[in-house]
C-alpha cells in the first residue's frame, strides 16, 4: 500500500494535450499523479502502484475505458479502486449505464470544472487515506493478537512442562522417601526386636523403653508412608486412576469426617499417565474446596469411562461456591483445573444448584485428537 504523502492518482487518456491538462489541473493536490495514453499502459501502472482513485477517458482506442475499468475491477488487488470516467457532453446514456456496470463511481462531463474535479478527487483520497489508517491498525493489531497468541501458546506449554517436572519430581522423592526411609526404619525395627529378645525378662524398665521405640517407629513407618502417597500415590501407577480414587475417598473420609460415596467403573479402561494424573489431582482439588470451602458432609464422586472419555463428576451438599467466583482469576485453584484439563483436551465445569451444594464435572478424552 502506497504511504498517506503519496497517495497516488492515475490519469488515463489518448490524448496527450487532456493529460497535460489534467496535469495542470492537480498539480497542486500535492499527491503523486501518474500518466497513462491508453488503456494497456493504465493496466501496466495498475499492477506496478495503488492507487486513490483513477480518472480515465471512456473512448479510447485498442482497449477502451469500459474495458480497461472491467479489467481493472477483475483484479483483486484494485477491485475497490474507484475510477471515474471522463466523457464528452456527447456521450449517450446506455453508454453511461455501461460504465457503471463496469465499475465507475462517477462521470465527469468534459469540459472540466477544476473545483468540481478537485473537490470530487478529494473525498476518494479522503478515503483512501482513512483506509491506509485502518488497514495499517488492523495490520497492527493482527501482529499484536498473533503475539498475544504465541505468548499464550508459550506459557502453556511452559505450565505444562512445569507440571510434568513436578510431577516427576515428586514421583522420585515419594519412591526415595518410601524405599530409603522406609527400608532403614524396618531395618531398625528388625534390629530393636533382635535386641529385645536377648534382654533379661527382669529389666521391665528396658522392655517398657523398647516398647515405646517401636511404637515411635511404627509410627514414623506410618508417617512415611503417608508422605509418600501424598506425594505421588503408589496406587495410581500400580493399579490405576480407579484405585487411587478409591484410595484417596478413603482417606479423605478417614480425615475429615466427610462421608464420601463412591461409584467407579467395574474395569476402566488403562489411561496414560498424563491423563491418569491430570484427573487424581483434579479430583484432590476438589476434595479440597470442599473442606475449605462447602461445609458439607456428604460427598458422590461417580467416574465413568466410555466412548473415549473419562467423566468424573464429584458433587457435595454444602453452600456451594458463592457467585463471581468460578471465572475469577484469584480463584487459582479453579483456574488450575481448568488449564490442567485444557490441555487435554477436556474441561471443568463447575456448576451451583441452590439448595443442594455444588457439582463438579471433569470431562477428559482417553486419546488425543
Amino acid at each position: 500500500m502506497s504511504s498517506l504523502s503519496n497517495a497516488n492518482i492515475l490519469l488515463v487518456d489518448d490524448d496527450q494535450r487532456n493529460l497535460v491538462a489534467l496535469q495542470g489541473m492537480l498539480q497542486d493536490v500535492g499527491r503523486n499523479l501518474v500518466l497513462a495514453n491508453s488503456g494497456e499502459q493504465a493496466l501496466r501502472c495498475v499492477l506496478k502502484d495503488d492507487f486513490a482513485v483513477i480518472l480515465m477517458d471512456a473512448r479510447m482506442p485498442g482497449v477502451d475505458g469500459f474495458e480497461t475499468a472491467k479489467l481493472i475491477r477483475d483484479r483483486p488487488r484494485s477491485r475497490h479502486t474507484p475510477i471515474i470516467f471522463l466523457t464528452g457532453a456527447y456521450e449517450d446514456l446506455p453508454s453511461m449505464f455501461r460504465g457503471y456496470e463496469v465499475g465507475a463511481v462517477d462521470y465527469i462531463i468534459k469540459p472540466l470544472v477544476p473545483e468540481v474535479l478537485k473537490s470530487k478527487i478529494a473525498v476518494f483520497i479522503e478515503l483512501y487515506e482513512k483506509n491506509a489508517v485502518l488497514t495499517r491498525e488492523i495490520a497492527e493489531r493482527r501482529l499484536i493478537e498473533e503475539q498475544l497468541r504465541e505468548s499464550k501458546e508459550n506459557l502453556r506449554a511452559l505450565a505444562a512442562r512445569l507440571r510434568s517436572v513436578v510431577e516427576e519430581e515428586r514421583t522420585r522423592i515419594s519412591r526415595e522417601i518410601h524405599d530409603e526411609l522406609g527400608q532403614a526404619l524396618t531395618g531398625l525395627k528388625m534390629d530393636l526386636t533382635w535386641l529385645t529378645s536377648r534382654l533379661p525378662k527382669d529389666q521391665k524398665v528396658l522392655r517398657g523403653k523398647t516398647k515405646s521405640i517401636f511404637e515411635l517407629i511404627d509410627g514414623t513407618i506410618q508417617s512415611v508412608r503417608r508422605i509418600a502417597s501424598g506425594l505421588r500415590p503408589e496406587v495410581l501407577d500400580e493399579v490405576g486412576l480407579s484405585a487411587a480414587i478409591g484410595w484417596q475417598a478413603r482417606d479423605f473420609q478417614k480425615r475429615t469426617g466427610i462421608r464420601c460415596k463412591v461409584t467407579l467403573p467395574s474395569d476402566s479402561a488403562k489411561l496414560d499417565r498424563d491423563r491418569s494424573t491430570a484427573a487424581f489431582r483434579i479430583f484432590q482439588e476438589l476434595l479440597t474446596n470442599v473442606v475449605r470451602h462447602a461445609n458439607a458432609t456428604a460427598v458422590e464422586v461417580v467416574l465413568t469411562v466410555n466412548q473415549g472419555e473419562l467423566l468424573l463428576e464429584v458433587r457435595d451438599n454444602g453452600k456451594g461456591i458463592p457467585d463471581g467466583k468460578f471465572d475469577s482469576p484469584k480463584s487459582l485453584g479453579l483456574l488450575g483445573m481448568r488449564e490442567r484439563a485444557s490441555l487435554l483436551g477436556g474441561k471443568v465445569d463447575i456448576a451451583k444448584t441452590p439448595g443442594k451444594g455444588t457439582k463438579a464435572s471433569v470431562l477428559i478424552p482417553l486419546h488425543p485428537d
